[in-house]
């Protein structure tokens, strides 16, 4: 009897806990998540990021919409792929999304994310970022640095002009990432560094690091591949290098302390730490060496790009080159020398730099932001922790906001004040919002002040007889998109 009674009430008990759940199913909300494509087992949505993630995505976006969401890994992944989607989350929900997700890499090269670009959102990142932009990057501070570019733009024209005179080929990607570097060298540590080219290769080590993918941040259980790739050991190799390098170079400024005179940012920093004990740089000097590694990133990578696409498209459509000499020509007539006085004259220049930015982001993607609580975009659920990548790429070539969006046509941007300071969210190549980039207005005076010397002084040509039109524009990988193939010219000085 009893073996009948538990066989008839197990089935019983079974019914009322299917009935429960059931209603708890019902009752419960459900979420209105992002479309989503179907994704594999263990790694999910990795395998569609593809060689050029900000192309892939563009194309994903294209059949799924604004908002996406991926998982790379077990980690969610929203791709946003418009500017209206890109103002909600950088201006209507700027503070939900203005964490960053700490990844390995990253973590380990800027001493636990103690810089400005990937500490997360709180107290630390605020005073952090306050010092960067009162003390380094303001305007009377970027205008402070004037005789720095203007010296050594004129050092790279002249090479460029001792190269000429020789029939030498000009390999313009590395002239600009020189300048890039020299002038960030003296500006944020006081004199230039690695004229032997051993700084300059372990630089691009740390850029190329910077934006390495780790598998180990989304799939732990397939950590062990960053080890046998050799990722891991990379990283360790060049953190020593530029941490050694660093150590020596504020011990070298303390021993030579200036006092108000052609202070540069280590000076700057260093004052700020003994005047302030109770800040956060104070207390670590890992802070500082921190900052400055974000200054170099930032300032060198990014802005060697921006020069290197806009030189290449000048060169590519030689009506739009020759439209923009007559200028920087006109205002400069009678001067042996261009200075940053002449540039606000340069309406065409700055519309030609403009274009670049909008057909060649430096970052296409931006850098990760991540949600730090449940919210809703566009109308969709997004969870906290979920992980945001803006394609600011896939935005500035949509034909919806640019007509003929893949031409470049610097033109477009004379009528109008479409601007890349974070306002105009179909033009974010700096990002915007409380993350957007702190330092525009220093990497600006550089490109702009470059572009006008080399377009006055010299005319353009391809080597061994290459028509403009078949250039090779194709992209390299890593965080900041450079040209796959350098940009090889014969430059030939203008005669006046």
């Amino acid at each position: 009897m009893d073996v009948l009674q538990n066989f008839l009430i197990l089935p019983l008990f079974s019914v009322i806990f299917f009935i429960i759940f059931l209603h708890k199913w019902r009752s419960t909300p459900q979420k209105n998540l992002p479309p989503s494509p179907k994704k594999l087992p263990i790694i999910g949505n990795l395998h569609q990021l593809g060689q050029y993630p900000h192309r892939s995505l563009y194309s994903l976006s294209k059949y799924y919409g604004p908002l996406l969401l991926l998982h790379f890994g077990r980690v969610p992944i929203l791709v946003v792929s418009s500017a209206d989607a890109a103002r909600e989350i950088m201006k209507n929900q700027d503070l939900i999304f203005s964490n960053r997700p700490k990844l390995s890499i990253p973590d380990r090269l800027t001493y636990g994310s103690k810089d400005v670009a990937f500490s997360p959102y709180g107290n630390y990142w605020r005073e952090v970022r306050s010092i960067c932009v009162l003390q380094l990057l303001s305007n009377k501070r970027v205008q402070s640095y004037r005789s720095v570019r203007e010296q050594e733009t004129s050092i790279m024209v002249e090479k460029i002009r001792q190269m000429g005179s020789s029939s030498l080929v000009v390999n313009l990607s590395d002239m600009f990432v020189s300048i890039s570097n020299d002038v960030i060298c003296r500006v944020a540590l006081g004199r230039k560094y690695g004229e032997d080219g051993k700084f300059k290769k372990f630089l691009g080590e740390f850029a190329e690091l910077l934006g390495a993918f780790s598998v180990g941040d989304y799939i732990p259980c397939l950590g062990w591949i960053d080890w046998v790739s050799g990722l891991n050991g990379k990283v360790k190799k060049v953190a020593k290098l530029f941490d050694e390098f660093l150590e020596g170079v504020i011990e070298e400024h303390r021993q030579q302390r200036k006092r108000d005179v052609d202070l540069d940012f280590v000076d700057i920093l260093l004052d700020f730490q003994r005047e302030n004990e109770g800040s956060f740089l104070a207390a670590d000097d890992d802070v500082i060496k921190a900052i400055i590694l974000d200054m170099f990133a930032a300032g060198t990578d990014t802005t060697s790009s921006v020069l290197e696409w806009a030189m290449a498209e000048l060169i590519k459509n030689p009506r739009t080159l020759k439209v923009l000499q007559d200028e920087v020509r006109e205002v400069a007539r009678g001067k042996e020398e261009i200075t940053e006085d002449d540039l606000d004259k340069m309406r065409y220049l700055k519309a030609v730099i403009k274009e670049s930015l909008r057909l060649h982001l430096p970052i296409p993607t931006l850098v990760l932001r991540q949600s730090t609580q449940d919210t809703k975009v566009l109308g969709y659920d997004v969870a906290a922790g979920t992980q945001v990548m803006i394609n600011a790429w896939a935005i500035a070539r949509a034909p919806s906001l640019w007509e003929n969006p893949d031409e470049f046509y610097p033109a477009r941007f004379l009528d109008t004040n479409i601007d890349f300071r974070g306002l105009n969210f179909e033009f974010i190549p700096f990002g915007a919002g409380r993350r957007g980039c702190p330092g525009i207005s220093f990497a600006m005076a550089i490109n702009e002040l470059v572009l006008a010397k080399l377009v006055h002084k010299f005319n353009f040509q391809l080597p061994n007889g290459e028509r403009e039109e078949n250039l090779d524009m194709s992209e390299a990988n890593g965080i900041t998109i450079h040209k796959k193939l350098p940009l090889l010219v014969v430059a030939t000085q203008q005669a006046y």
